[in-house]
C-alpha cells in the first residue's frame, strides 16, 4: 500500500482516502453496490439523483440522514474509479 500511495500525488490521496470514511461494500446489501455507511443509499441513487438536476440541498432536505460530506464522498469515490479504470485507445 505504501508503494502505491508513494506513487499518487496529494490530491489523489486526499480523494481516495476521504471517501473510505463514509462508503461501504457489504455482501447481501444492495447487491453489493457501495453504500453510505450504515444506510441503505447507494453511490449511484446520490450520483444519479444529481445528474438529474437535484442539488446537494435538495438531496439533503429529501433524505436527512444524508450530509454534503457523503455527497461529497460519493463525487470522490465516482472520480477515483473514473481516474482508475482502464481505457482502450
Amino acid at each position: 500500500m505504501k508503494d502505491i500511495l508513494g506513487s499518487l500525488n496529494k490530491n489523489e490521496v486526499g480523494v481516495m482516502m476521504s471517501y473510505q470514511n463514509y462508503i461501504e461494500i457489504s455482501p447481501g446489501k444492495r447487491g453489493g453496490k457501495p453504500c453510505l455507511k450504515g444506510m441503505r443509499i447507494s453511490v449511484s441513487d446520490v450520483l444519479g439523483w444529481l445528474a438529474s438536476g437535484m442539488s446537494e440541498a435538495d438531496v439533503m432536505e429529501d433524505f436527512p440522514e444524508v450530509t454534503s460530506e457523503h455527497i461529497r464522498a460519493c463525487l470522490a469515490y465516482a472520480a477515483d474509479r473514473e481516474h482508475h479504470q482502464l481505457s482502450v485507445a
